[in-house]
């Protein structure tokens, strides 16, 4: 029983270096850097094995935006010792997190998005992940605010997830930090606004 534990352990490990190593390729070089050979190679594991798990370039693909999917997720997903005001507050600038803004994962989610306006399948895939993200958010905004009907909180929501993009987009850029800052102060007008 322990050898399974730890070999699920390992499966776990080398699945999750594999689809790192899917993310860092399409941050660093596109779709078109993405390969089976490549992958392994980023990895750091056996071609086989990368074949073993995921059968083509497409399910390559689908697993990561997947991966994403549950990361955007993880965005909104509220802090049950907090109030529900911080619990929205801290959802609006987990956005703007260290980890978010950076070139490398940034230059991800434009390649992410691209991908999803070239492929029917990954579209599908992305626009599922999207709602789920605006539904979370829309459900903290109710949770914050709760005299909203569910179709307003989920007004605010797109305009926020707006607001948001563009704070994205123009991160690349290298806009200031200050600039930062009002963006998130926008979204939290919109949250909150009587």
């Amino acid at each position: 029983m322990a050898t399974r534990t730890v070999n699920s352990g390992a499966q776990v490990d080398r699945q999750s270096r594999i689809l790192d190593a899917v993310l860092e390729l399409l941050s660093r070089h596109g779709i078109s850097g993405v390969n089976m050979r490549a992958v392994a190679r980023e990895a750091g594991v056996a071609l086989g094995l990368v074949n073993y798990y995921y059968a083509d370039k497409p399910s390559l693909i689908r697993a990561v935006l997947n991966r994403i999917g549950e990361s955007d997720m993880r965005l909104v997903t509220p802090d049950p010792e907090a109030r529900p005001d911080e619990q929205l507050r801290e959802a609006l600038r987990r956005v703007a997190g260290p980890e978010i803004l950076t070139t490398e994962y940034l230059s991800l989610r434009l390649h992410l998005w691209a991908l999803a306006q070239a492929d029917e399948g990954f579209a599908l895939v992305n626009a599922e992940a999207f709602d789920q993200y605006l539904d979370g958010l829309a459900t903290l905004i109710g949770n914050a605010k709760p005299g909203l009907s569910r179709e307003e909180c989920k007004e605010r929501a797109d305009d926020i997830v707006v607001v948001q993009n563009g704070m994205w987009l123009t991160s690349l850029l290298g806009i200031d930090k200050a600039a930062i800052q009002r963006s998130i102060a926008r979204t939290e007008q919109i949250a909150f606004a009587d």
